[in-house]
């Protein structure tokens, strides 16, 4: 059977983007499916980006689709933190001259066709692909406490784009990182009544405004990778997947474990003046009341808001993936949600990719951020233009 595309790559955020770019300069034909940026568009307005200015580029450091380029551009001088609004800007400008030709279009479903795969799109047409790349974000990997769903007076941080609407409400946030500090920070700038963050942790890890490059001189980009994940020293060890790939299990554990635990940006802390910060406590129940929710806290305490919000971040399963059908699904070895992945972030399934979150299991937590797509892009590019040239070298023999 002769497929209609070489590769379909599904989702148009940082990775999508990277991907497609990477295999297009490596003259694999690749044709990316979505709604450009679409999940960065979703998060709260006025958010900034964690990530130091290096680590905000997407498909590459240095080169024409990098930041800098994009900032010499438009004329900008934008200095760390990254607002999100300029970040997603900066997105749309690396889709318009990156892959110009994107297909708006949303995968419904994703199933095996013969030695290759059968797209279906959201309009109902359908289209065959020889190899698929899932680049499809986090957003349905959202996590909430079990025994909690997200209703009217229940919510996830990642379920508001304007945190306006919580004007005079009291909001308790559940959550020891950036996503909950940040979350609580923006609602009270915006009009909340009163916003207490609940943090299990004893301690906060509080991440300042400087790069131990600057502190460093010289040394600095030795001890320190510009991927801006992970403390001194190990920050260049998951920047090289290949490298973390190789060290035992239980040592991969930790140093993810270091690399990604809760924290938050000093440009947040300076902000948290008037929010009620409560450390080392939890949350025990929630009651219904008839203003709102009572809370019920491990110390004994209650709290009466208007509205519970967890900021307890995204725990990673690819069945929750709604395009991927049973079939194939049945042919992905996963580990605790994650697909087990090979050279080039290939599945069991034959020239079936995850990037992203998902492949962090197998590639480590450099690929949790958006630094990680200069790796992943490359690395998908080089597995798919080593296949195609060694298909051709084996049609050229026979």
């Amino acid at each position: 059977m002769t497929e209609d595309l070489d590769v379909a790559v599904i989702g148009a955020g940082p990775y999508g983007l990277s991907t497609t770019v990477h295999l297009r300069r490596a003259g694999v034909g690749a044709q990316l499916f979505g709604s450009p940026m679409s999940f960065w568009q979703q998060m709260p307005k006025g958010m900034k980006l964690r990530s130091n200015m290096s680590a905000t580029n997407m498909i590459e450091p240095v080169g024409p689709l990098s930041l800098k380029s994009y900032l010499d551009e438009i004329g900008d001088h934008q200095d760390w933190p990254v607002p999100l609004r300029r970040f997603i800007d900066y997105g749309h400008w690396v889709q318009r001259n990156g892959v110009p030709d994107l297909d708006h279009r949303s995968v419904a479903q994703v199933d095996r066709s013969g030695r290759g795969f059968r797209l279906e799109l959201e309009d109902g047409e359908a289209v065959t692909a020889r190899r698929v790349v899932v680049a499809a974000g986090i957003e349905r990997f959202k996590h909430l406490p079990r025994g909690y769903a997200p209703g009217e007076r229940i919510s996830h941080t990642g379920d508001h784009s304007d945190l306006g609407e919580f004007a005079g409400q009291r909001v308790a946030v559940v959550g020891g990182g950036q996503s909950a500090f940040e979350c609580a920070t923006l609602m009270y700038e915006r009009g909340a009544s009163h916003v207490e963050v609940i943090v299990r942790a004893e301690d906060v890890v509080w991440l300042r405004s400087y790069s131990p490059k600057t502190l460093m001189g010289p040394v600095g980009p030795i001890a320190y990778a510009p991927t801006d994940v992970g403390p001194l020293w190990y920050s260049r060890l998951v920047a090289t997947p290949a490298l973390f790939r190789l060290l035992p299990r239980l040592t991969q554990q930790k140093i993810a474990h270091r690399a990604i635990r809760p924290a938050c940006s000093y440009f947040v802390k300076v902000r948290l003046d008037e929010i009620k910060v409560s450390l080392g406590v939890e949350l025990n129940d929630v009651q219904e009341t008839p203003s709102g929710l009572r809370l019920r806290i491990s110390d004994g305490t209650t709290r009466d808001v208007d509205h519970l919000m967890f900021g307890t971040g995204y725990r990673v399963d690819v069945t929750r993936y709604p395009f991927l059908s049973d079939g194939i699904l049945q042919g992905v070895r996963r580990r605790e949600g994650y697909p087990l992945l090979r050279r080039g972030l290939e599945s069991s399934v034959p020239r079936l990719h995850f990037v992203g979150a998902p492949a962090a299991w197998s590639f480590g937590p450099i690929v949790r951020f958006v630094s990680g797509s200069w790796y992943a892009g490359r690395s998908v590019a080089r597995a798919a233009a080593t296949d195609r040239s060694r298909g051709f070298a084996l049609s050229a023999h026979s």
